[in-house]
């Protein structure tokens, strides 16, 4: 729903934040649509020098919202999921990420094409795809045995370990460890309103280089990882856990082989 997505324009910067805090902004598929479509608009809009992506002062987001996944699982390139990752993958312009409190599953692995991540302490970061009977996305199972190297990327995708928001500024994860919800957004705020003070196309063509080399590898790996995660939210694993999730319990994998 539009209200739990809130856009907010100040001079050249646009503000995605989510406002769904009652339930740790959990991202439903209307939600994912929404910052679709103003992703897709704010790369037409040319007084849009930069886009800053929030949750607020306490709480990023708690990743999937699992009952409206387990309603209606995400299946193909245009769900509104795989919309979201392709603006946001695809975009020309500077993201700031502003980070506190909880970043689980792609609460994390968007952050990973972010230009910008500023952190507070309490972040607590985790992509727990593997305890869900899922699989990694957008992009993580190849950026990140790249950037931390195998063994590290494993107990983070494999074993879904969580890590603060020091250990993502020592990763190369973030740009900057901030004390509290209220200076991390200020800190991106201030950030990403100083990219109206560059030269607009020297900044576009600055990003497009660094992007570059690999790209369309990172894209083909997305595709691939966003087939398989459709099928196995379909599967035996993923209702299970799933539903083990709702139902406050322990998943039960042995009866898996």
């Amino acid at each position: 729903m539009s209200e739990h997505v809130l856009v907010e324009r100040e001079q050249g910067l646009l503000t995605l934040r989510l406002n769904r805090l009652d339930k740790k902004n959990a991202l439903t598929r209307a939600m994912y649509g929404r910052m679709a479509e103003v992703l897709q608009q704010a790369e037409r809009d040319a007084s849009v020098r930069a886009v800053l992506l929030t949750g607020g002062e306490t709480c990023f987001t708690s990743g999937n919202d699992v009952a409206d996944f387990i309603q209606a699982p995400p299946s193909g390139p245009d769900s509104e999921v795989f919309r979201f990752m392709r603006a946001l993958f695809d975009f020309s312009k500077p993201v700031v990420a502003a980070v506190s409190g909880p970043a689980v599953g792609i609460g994390t692995t968007l952050l990973l094409h972010c230009d910008l991540v500023y952190v507070s302490r309490d972040a607590l970061l985790k992509m727990p795809f593997v305890n869900l009977g899922l699989c990694p996305e957008f992009g993580s199972s190849l950026i990140l045995p790249r950037l931390l190297g195998h063994a590290r990327a494993a107990e983070l995708l494999l074993l879904g370990e969580s890590f603060g928001g020091e250990q993502a500024l020592a990763w190369g994860i973030a740009n900057q460890l901030l004390d509290d919800g209220a200076a991390t957004l200020a800190r991106a705020r201030e950030m990403a309103l100083g990219f109206q003070r560059l030269a607009p196309s020297a900044v576009l063509d600055s990003k497009r280089l660094m992007r570059a080399p690999g790209r369309e590898e990172l894209r083909r790996v997305i595709e691939e990882e966003g087939a398989l995660f459709g099928q196995r939210l379909r599967s035996p694993e993923a209702m299970e856990a799933l539903s083990a999730f709702m139902q406050r319990r322990p998943a039960d994998f042995s009866q898996f082989v």
